[in-house]
């Protein structure tokens, strides 16, 4: 993605690729007056879920589904420009464990980047997706979202987010935990409610009923079991605690997922129906609801309207990071100067160190207003500290990618430089990362003095692994402390490889 993708052309098509650990969906929206109006849909059953093997691997024949379903979703979206797409893995793309291989070859596949969600920006993303299809209110609703490996909890007012949880329950591994032979008994479906309320037990009083005045499930669990419900006469909308029971009766007394024949149940849900049935069963019990609207709208209309914002300017990560500077105490003149430093250095070297991506620019501009965030624990080793906090905390708007991202770059701010604090990211970005690196170390060691004195214009130039600043005539010898921390700087960034120049 260049720069002119964002700013000289907005696109008027837009799209979202929901990779779940049941089914992958693809929803594409067409931009109308700034409404969004959706155009083309696209799902396919991949059971990506029931593909993760014991070393957090996927098996060779859910590695053919998941890929050959994300080219067909390719030839849909190799038109559009990356900002114009946002693909999302979630609760089984979360665990694998192949070094990237999987994720290498599904970009490929897509022909679009794939970003890893964290299961409560997951959640925020439902949220928002189901909040957009529900009349204004000022009252507080539950929305629960069961995927097929984890079940997110929300409670919100309007499009605003209180509470999020993600919980790791869902149709896919409840189904393999406890119906694994395709059997259904009284006693198995007992036993994977309970094991329900046991992972909710955590949670259960912040989402009490106490808590909410309408609850509203969205996924295709919840659609699943709406419409066998209405199929069946045992509830005219949406999902009540009666037609629950009902239908976890018609499931035991069928005694086999493949022996199950209810009304408008598909043929692609039966295998993974029980285990559905048994989350949502523990969700009515735990938190005491006893009807349950049911939104068309989910995860993939949460990342369009996300993106529509993205493409409007609205970007909910800018809130994120205020919210973190105020929480932490940020020192905010000083951050503002690094940040106005390195955006200048950023533009001198975009080109030859390829970083004319919009996206870097935020990365480095959002580093440096959180660079010093790790103050708030300790002085000694604050950005070791900094760095686990922004890679483990809740950020709102961020992918698993980008906070790993903002976490090196404020890990590697200060003292040794070290090529192994990369070594998480993707190689593709690795590089580029290292490059933003460097400038925000040089960018707060020009304002190490903490002073709003205006600094002299550096002229940079870069080449792969070398780097040159040159100050204005007899600025470096008026300035000996500067320049003795400019040559530590150059062994720093020698021992990992690059070289610094300067005069």
């Amino acid at each position: 993605m260049n720069e002119s993708e964002t700013s000289s052309h907005v696109p008027d098509t837009v799209a979202a690729v929901d990779l779940g650990s049941n089914s992958f969906h693809m929803i594409v929206g067409r931009l109308d007056n700034e409404q969004l109006v959706i155009v083309d849909r696209m799902r396919d059953t991949v059971r990506l879920g029931g593909g993760l093997l014991a070393d957090k691997t996927l098996s060779p024949e859910a590695q053919e589904r998941a890929l050959d379903t994300l080219s067909k979703m390719g030839q849909r979206l190799r038109t559009l420009p990356h900002n114009a797409v946002r693909a999302v893995g979630t609760n089984t793309m979360r665990q694998i464990r192949d070094g990237g291989a999987f994720l290498k070859a599904a970009e490929e596949a897509l022909g679009h980047p794939i970003e890893i969600i964290s299961g409560r920006e997951e959640a925020r993303l439902v949220y928002l997706g189901v909040a957009h299809g529900l009349a204004a209110a000022d009252q507080t609703r539950l929305v629960v979202d069961i995927g097929g490996g984890s079940t997110e909890l929300i409670l919100g007012e309007g499009l605003v987010t209180r509470e999020r949880e993600s919980l790791f329950m869902g149709c896919v591994n409840m189904t393999g935990r406890f119906f694994a032979d395709g059997k259904i008994s009284e006693q198995s479906m007992e036993r994977a409610i309970l094991a329900g309320r046991v992972e909710l037990q955590p949670v259960r009083r912040m989402f009490q009923s106490s808590q909410w005045a309408s609850a509203v499930g969205s996924s295709g669990t919840i659609k699943a079991i709406q419409r066998i419900a209405v199929a069946n006469g045992w509830s005219e909308e949406g999902i009540s605690k009666g037609a629950l029971k009902k239908l976890r009766r018609a499931l035991t007394d069928a005694g086999d997922s493949q022996s199950v024949a209810l009304d408008g149940l598909a043929d692609d849900r039966r295998p993974v129906i029980a285990g559905g049935v048994a989350v949502l069963s523990a969700i009515f019990s735990a938190l005491n609801v006893e009807h349950m609207q049911v939104s068309e709208m989910a995860l993939r209309e949460g990342l369009l309207y996300e993106l529509v914002g993205y493409i409007q300017h609205r970007d909910v990560r800018d809130s994120t990071i205020q919210a973190f500077m105020q929480r932490f105490g940020i020192d905010r003149d000083q951050a503002s100067r690094v940040e106005t430093t390195a955006h200048s250095l950023l533009r001198q070297v975009e080109d030859s160190w390829e970083l004319g991506d919009p996206e870097f620019a935020l990365m480095l501009n959002w580093a440096s207003r959180l660079h010093e965030i790790g103050l708030a624990i300790a002085h000694s080793g604050f950005h070791k500290h900094g760095a686990y906090i922004l890679a483990n905390a809740d950020l709102p708007g961020f992918t698993r990618q980008q906070q790993d991202l903002l976490a090196a770059l404020v890990r590697t701010h200060r003292r040794k430089f070290s090529n192994a604090e990369f070594d998480g990211l993707a190689p593709s970005r690795a590089e580029r990362a290292k490059h933003l690196a460097i400038l925000l170390r040089l960018s707060i060691l020009m304002h190490r003095g903490r002073s709003g004195s205006q600094k002299p214009p550096m002229k940079v130039t870069a080449a792969d692994t070398t780097i040159e600043i040159r100050f204005p005539d007899g600025w470096l010898a008026e300035h000996p402390l500067t320049e003795t921390e400019i040559a530590r700087e150059a062994e720093y960034l020698l021992s990992a490889g690059f070289a610094l120049e300067y005069a």
